[in-house]
């Protein structure tokens, strides 16, 4: 059941513009946390590790995805 929701393209598509980019506003919560990385990291507790990893997790099913149907 989970293998075949991690590799269904409707599904992580999903997640991806709900849960990966959740909030919408100011901008979206990943680009943020990534730019904060991108800058150091300075300052990001564990909470912070927690959100990036739970917002960027989408995402990486995605690049799986796409580098699977490559290959």
């Amino acid at each position: 059941m989970l293998k075949r929701l991690i590799n269904d393209w409707t599904m992580v598509i999903l997640l991806c513009l709900t849960l990966g980019l959740a909030p919408y506003v100011p901008e979206p919560h990943i680009w943020g946390k990534l730019k904060w990385l991108w800058g150091g990291a300075v300052g990001m507790g564990p909470m912070d590790w927690f959100d990036l990893l739970l917002h960027g997790f989408p995402w990486i099913l995605l690049i799986r995805l796409i580098i699977k149907r490559i290959l």
